[in-house]
């Protein structure tokens, strides 16, 4: 085996292990109202404390994870422990917030994924309408026959569904630019969240074209949760530098 596909065997091991031990966290990073800067969900994120490298970026695991039988309990993990955590924060008198917890293709493509989402939302007694799902447009688009029976399934439950990466699945963005998405999505009564807003300009552009929310580090960084309490408690989060 070459170097690099040894030390990729390497993680892949190191990560089933870290998995068996629980030693994964979930950290969360909000979603905010853009007209009234109210945090209105938290997204929750895989995040690995790596016993003797320290952590391990998100873009180096969750990838092996992806290619592996390991993006399953990995996603398990996020949804079991988001559930728990917005139900502690209620029980601790903190703003009421949705949690958005990716779904990967491996998951959809189980057989028991609705089972298990409902089981999580018993468990944690947390009501459906609490908990958003985000898919991937493209695998959406992979998987439709399949995604059409997931997503009725889930339906049925009461969760809410997202649908994440839009337009990454197209090979030329220059088509994505000019469809109205935003106006298409508030046609249907949907809302549209902007990620990855990290400068006053971005913030500006995801403004003038009409979203609803916004997600990035020019709100609030990926924070463990009893790190983000006292941002919750403000129960807003603005900008660290307003619109230009």
């Amino acid at each position: 085996m070459t170097t690099p596909s040894a030390e990729r065997v390497e993680l892949e091991n190191e990560l089933r292990l870290a998995l068996a031990r629980k030693e994964l966290e979930i950290h969360f990073q909000p979603q905010v109202a853009i007209a009234s800067r109210r945090i209105v969900c938290v997204e929750a994120l895989p995040r690995w404390p790596h016993r003797d490298r320290g952590w391990i970026p998100p873009a180096e695991f969750l990838p092996i994870a992806e290619d592996s039988n390991l993006i399953q309990p990995l996603g398990e993990l996020a949804l079991a422990r988001a559930c728990r955590q917005i139900r502690e924060w209620d029980r601790a008198g903190l703003p009421s917030l949705r949690a958005a917890v990716k779904v990967s293709a491996r998951q959809l493509r189980g057989s028991e994924f609705a089972q298990t989402v409902d089981g999580a939302l018993r468990r944690a007694a947390l009501a459906p309408g609490r908990v958003e799902l985000e898919f991937a447009e493209s695998v959406l688009v992979a998987s439709r026959d399949q995604a059409l029976v997931v997503l009725n399934e889930l339906k049925a439950i009461g969760v809410q569904i997202a649908v994440d990466e839009f337009g990454m699945s197209y090979p030329n963005l220059g088509h994505v630019a000019r469809l109205p998405v935003v106006s298409l999505a508030h046609t249907l009564d949907l809302r549209v969240v902007a990620g990855g807003v990290e400068t006053a300009e971005q913030l500006d552009f995801v403004l003038s074209h009409g979203c609803d929310e916004a997600q990035g580090e020019l709100f609030c960084e990926v924070l463990p949760a009893d790190a983000l309490v006292p941002v919750l408690a403000l129960g807003f989060a603005s900008p660290a530098r307003g619109p230009s």
